[in-house]
């Protein structure tokens, strides 16, 4: 039977083609689609969407499990110009309150009531299900203080000023190491073994292995919703110590790009693509430079209504440190202040696709409802070590 497959990218490197190739012409594979910010993942490309019949697939949705965006409208008069003249300030107390870079969490006394109330919830949620004791351990014991924690690589946080001059938050993560943790779990089980497990492996959704796993992807994806939330609040704290005046915001969307959700009999693979149902709200990221797009969804079917999460790397980490300097990098971000260090080199704006190109070839996907441009940026620096590491 011939399968659905369209291709948006048309900068694709054989070896993500071929990724692509591999994972639709499985046999539980009903359709699959490649965003215009495709490039190469380690088993399945990034910005791909794979719909599945009755199997799930987790090295397909990988280790960042809920990995996704969230924007919030900042309130009051003046917030952008206040923000402006107080950026240095707020991007040191921003920092303090929220760990930065791989493996940073919170310390334990660090955790809110309220965090700990609403984690509790999804807690006794997650018992209902089957589940592994180990796992339980894991999330019953240091997973929460992965809560209000940003990580490295692409996450970051970004205060930024749309057409009108008004102020918005805009948070990229996921579900930090308790993704990590289950993705590298349950890839091991379904391989059957510790040493080359990063390969596709269906597990069928009615069998032990396969309640268990969508059981606790369910889990981690309202995990990731709850950790953005907390960074957004965090930002707001920090803004307020430094102006010293309550603010008030509003959530404009909170949507994951790293998941497999069951829809109508399937499962929606999206390995970094962003959910574009008709009318649905998302966010598309650029760069440091270029700022995020907030969109909304055209329920475009031949897009298996998704689109791009982001520009799309133009190249690999190890190339962009080879190829920029820190003078290109400090050069491409006049007038925003960001995390521009030898540990965010990899992200520099030039390191990624136009994302004005990208969002041309998905016009039929979504629609721009506004241009987010940065004013400051926040990025976890590689390499940085701090006291409270997370060694799991």
């Amino acid at each position: 039977m011939k399968k659905n497959k369209w291709i948006y990218a048309d900068d694709l490197d054989e070896n993500t083609l071929k990724q692509f190739e591999e994972c639709v012409n499985c046999d539980f594979v009903v359709e699959g689609a490649l965003m215009p910010d495709a490039h190469l993942g380690y088993v399945a490309p990034i910005g791909s969407v794979l719909v599945t019949k009755d199997f799930i697939v987790p090295s397909w949705v990988g280790y960042d499990i809920g990995c996704g965006m969230t924007a919030a409208h900042i309130k009051g008069k003046d917030m952008l110009k206040k923000i402006r003249e107080n950026q240095d300030k707020i991007f040191d107390a921003v920092k303090k309150r929220i760990p930065m870079g791989k493996g940073e969490i919170n310390s334990s006394n660090a955790v809110t009531r309220k965090t700990k109330e609403d984690y509790s919830v999804l807690i006794e949620e997650f018992k209902k299900g089957a589940y592994n004791k180990e796992i339980l351990q894991f999330l019953e014991g240091k997973a929460i203080r992965h809560i209000g924690s940003l990580g490295d690589g692409n996450h970051f946080i970004e205060l930024s000023e749309d057409e009108l001059g008004d102020a918005w938050i805009t948070v990229h993560s996921g579900s930090r190491g308790v993704g990590f943790k289950v993705a590298e779990k349950y890839m091991m089980k379904v391989a059957g073994t510790d040493k080359e497990f990063e390969a596709t492996h269906p597990i069928h959704k009615d069998s032990e292995l396969g309640k268990e796993y969508l059981n606790v992807l369910d889990f981690g994806l309202k995990f990731a919703l709850r950790n953005r939330l907390e960074l957004i609040e965090r930002t707001i704290k920090g803004i307020e110590d430094v102006l010293g005046e309550k603010i008030e915001f509003e959530v404009w969307t909170n949507k994951n790009h790293n998941h497999a959700i069951p829809e109508n009999g399937l499962f929606i693979h999206r390995k970094g693509a962003t959910p574009a149902k008709s009318g649905e709200r998302g966010v598309i990221p650029g760069n440091m430079r270029d700022g995020c797009f907030l969109v909304e969804g055209l329920g475009n079917k031949e897009f298996i209504e998704s689109s791009s999460h982001g520009a799309g790397r133009k190249y690999s980490r190890k190339d962009a440190k080879e190829k920029f300097s820190i003078e290109d990098f400090r050069e491409s971000m006049k007038g925003i202040k960001g995390t521009i260090s030898q540990g965010t080199l990899d992200e520099s704006p030039m390191a990624y696709k136009d994302v004005f190109d990208v969002m041309d070839k998905q016009k039929d996907s979504v629609k721009i409802i506004k241009h987010l441009k940065p004013v400051i940026n926040w990025k976890g620096e590689r390499g940085r070590q701090g006291k409270n590491k997370d060694k799991n």
